[in-house]
């Protein structure tokens, strides 16, 4: 199939145009290298997908021509977005990257004639400080990132209920692996230990519970809405893990990984962040049979693993 995948030079993206390449489809990534963190790091993951065969393109959904990007494709994975709860990234910034790009994005595609499914990559912050519940909990976002995610869902849904566009979101939850952002915990924490540095934990964050969910479960999960793309459309779902951990558990399974303690010190509480998620995939198993399996102590030794490998002095973060 005629795949394009948005954002396909960041963490998520990268992996899922790679997996969809090596399963044979014809992919198409798109990315517009934003500052949010190093671009040297967003130019290990486009040669890692060019390597396996993905045509990379480097436009910005929100200013740029689409129309050639978008130009026969059948199936649409809209990754790219403004990430992060970052006080420092302005409110602007957000509307632009994962509003307004996604309005120009489906404008280019409302009247394609090839289009079968355009699955939006959606996140759990739009549930706000809890995210637990079905997918017709409530939401109730608490940051910028989680409140222009939500309008940028509903702008997905709405293209499918006013045009039949064959849409469906995903809501993605504490995704972690190979090619992580660098302001995540996880890179954060393998960094300092590694490199003999202080690790910054903000407070109450330790008991702060996560569905941690490993990126090859997470694509698992993009990957099986192509085999059932007509139920989908006009549908919302929860794509992690339905156990749980504390983030302080999570520190020490990196710790035991590296055989090293971290050097902690304390931060102020972080504005915006989850006190807990778990993932709440009925409706994924009903539909597509979903069933994440990887445990937190094999997904973080693979991603500790790739950093002493892809990363450490080799790479400034």
């Amino acid at each position: 199939m005629e795949i394009l995948v948005t954002g396909a030079a960041g963490f998520i993206g990268s992996h899922l145009a790679e997996r969809l390449a090596i399963e044979g489809h014809k992919v198409r990534g798109l990315d517009c290298f934003t500052d949010y963190y190093p671009r040297a790091l967003k130019k290990l993951n486009v040669e890692e997908i060019t390597d396996k065969d993905v045509r990379f393109l480097e436009l910005d959904l929100a200013s740029d021509d689409l129309q050639a990007a978008s130009a026969g494709v059948e199936v649409v994975y809209h990754s790219a977005a403004q990430p992060g709860i970052s006080v420092e990234t302005p409110f602007d910034v957000y509307t632009r990257n994962n509003i307004v790009a996604t309005h120009r994005l489906m404008e280019s595609l409302k009247d394609s004639k090839t289009l079968k499914c355009f699955i939006n990559i959606s996140t759990s912050s739009v549930y706000g400080e809890e995210a637990t519940g079905a997918e017709d909990t409530e939401p109730r976002p608490n940051s910028y990132y989680g409140v222009t995610k939500l309008a940028a869902e509903q702008l997905v849904m709405a293209y499918h209920r006013q045009f039949g566009m064959p849409a469906c979101s995903l809501r993605l939850f504490s995704v972690y692996g190979e090619r992580e952002r660098p302001e995540k915990l996880y890179p954060k924490l393998i960094r300092s230990i590694l490199e003999n540095k202080e690790f910054p934990l903000y407070e109450g964050s330790e008991n702060h519970r996560r569905s941690f969910t490993y990126i090859k479960d997470i694509v698992d999960g993009l990957l099986a809405v192509l085999g059932n793309p007509g139920d989908c459309a006009g549908e919302i779902f929860n794509i992690g893990s339905d156990k749980e951990i504390t983030t302080g558990q999570g520190i020490r399974i990196v710790e035991k990984i590296i055989g090293k303690k971290a050097k902690m010190v304390k931060a102020p509480k972080r504005p915006g962040d989850q006190l807990k998620t778990r993932a709440n995939i009925a409706k994924a198993r009903k539909y597509f049979g979903y069933n994440p399996k990887t445990v937190p102590e094999e997904g973080l030794k693979a991603e500790v693993k790739w950093y002493k490998e892809r990363i450490l002095g080799k790479v400034e973060y």
